[in-house]
C-alpha cells in the first residue's frame, strides 16, 4: 500500500515564502500595513462621530450590503496591497514625510481659497492629511509597475507625451484656479507647478509619476466628490483638473524626494571625507 505523505511544515513555509515573493512583500510590508491600520484606527477614534454618522445610515437588519461603500472598500484594499509591495521602511519614511507635509500644504491652499470645501467646514480637516502619505506610497508602487510595463517604449514617445499632457494640465489649472489667482497661495501653487513642469530632470519618470498619480487620483476624487465628503466650487464630480492635480502633486513629491536624496548623499560624502582627513 502506498501511503500519502503529508507536506512538511518546511515545504508549507517555503510555499508561503514564494507567494509573498510573487506579491513583492517584505518583512517591512507587515510593519507598513500595521502603521496604516493604526492610522485608520486613530482617525476612527478621534473622529468617531463622523464614522458613527455614516454607520447610522446602514440598515443592519436588512440588505446591509446595499448600503456599504464598496468603492471606498475597494480603494482601501488596492492601496493596502500596493503599499505592502516592495516595502522598505528606510526608503518609504522619506516619502511619508514628504507626503504628509505636502498634503498639509495642498489641503491648506485648497480650503483657504475655497477651491474645495469639506462637509465639516474645517480648513483643512486634520483627518484627511494622513491619506496623503498613504496615497504617496501607493503611487510610488504604481510608478514601479508602470516603469516595468513601459521599459521597451521609446524615450521620444515619453518626451512628446510629456509636453502634450503637461501643457494641457497647465492650461486646465490656469482656467480652474483663475477665480483665486490674486490669492498668494494660488499664485505660489501655479508658479511652483510651472517651475516643476518646465524643468524636468527625467522626462520618462516624470511622466510615469504624473500618470500614476492621476490614475489613483481619479478613484479618490470620484469617491470624495460623489459622497460629498468634499465639494469643488464648480460642483463637478469630479472635475478633471482635480484628478490630474493628483498627478501634479505626485510629480512635485517625487522631485522633492530626488532633491532630498541628493542632499543626503552629498552630506554623507562630506562627512566621510572629513573623517578620512
Amino acid at each position: 500500500m502506498h501511503k500519502h505523505m503529508k507536506p512538511s511544515s518546511g515545504s508549507q513555509e517555503n510555499k508561503k515564502t514564494r507567494q509573498r515573493n510573487r506579491l513583492g512583500w517584505t518583512r517591512d510590508s507587515y510593519t507598513i500595513m500595521g502603521i496604516f491600520a493604526g492610522i485608520v484606527g486613530l482617525i476612527l477614534y478621534f473622529w468617531w462621530p463622523l464614522a458613527e454618522d455614516y454607520l447610522s445610515q446602514v440598515d443592519w437588519s436588512g440588505d446591509w450590503w446595499r448600503y456599504m461603500d464598496w468603492l471606498l472598500i475597494g480603494i482601501f484594499l488596492v492601496m493596502s496591497l500596493l503599499i505592502m509591495a516592495g516595502a522598505n521602511l528606510k526608503r518609504d519614511l522619506l516619502m511619508v514625510i514628504i507626503g504628509t507635509a505636502g498634503g498639509l500644504v495642498i489641503e491648506s491652499w485648497g480650503t483657504q481659497t475655497s477651491i474645495w470645501t469639506y462637509y465639516t467646514l474645517e480648513r483643512p480637516p486634520l483627518w484627511i492629511v494622513p491619506a496623503w502619505p498613504i496615497a504617496s506610497l501607493a503611487i510610488d508602487r504604481l510608478v514601479s509597475l508602470f516603469n516595468r510595463a513601459t521599459e521597451h517604449v521609446p524615450t521620444r514617445w515619453f518626451v512628446s507625451l510629456y509636453w502634450l499632457m503637461m501643457s494641457f494640465f497647465l492650461v486646465l489649472m490656469i482656467i480652474f484656479v483663475w477665480p483665486t489667482i490674486t490669492r498668494s497661495l494660488t499664485s505660489m501653487s501655479l508658479g511652483l507647478s510651472i517651475l516643476i513642469i518646465a524643468t524636468p530632470k527625467d522626462i520618462r519618470m516624470a511622466l510615469i509619476t504624473f500618470m500614476a498619480g492621476t490614475a489613483l487620483g481619479y478613484f479618490l476624487e470620484l469617491w470624495g466628490t460623489t459622497r460629498l465628503c468634499w465639494t469643488y466650487y464648480t460642483l463637478e464630480q469630479p472635475p478633471l483638473f482635480a484628478v490630474m492635480a493628483h498627478g501634479m502633486a505626485a510629480l512635485a513629491f517625487w522631485r522633492v524626494k530626488v532633491l532630498a536624496e541628493l542632499l543626503f548623499a552629498r552630506s554623507r560624502r562630506r562627512v566621510s571625507l572629513a573623517e578620512s582627513s
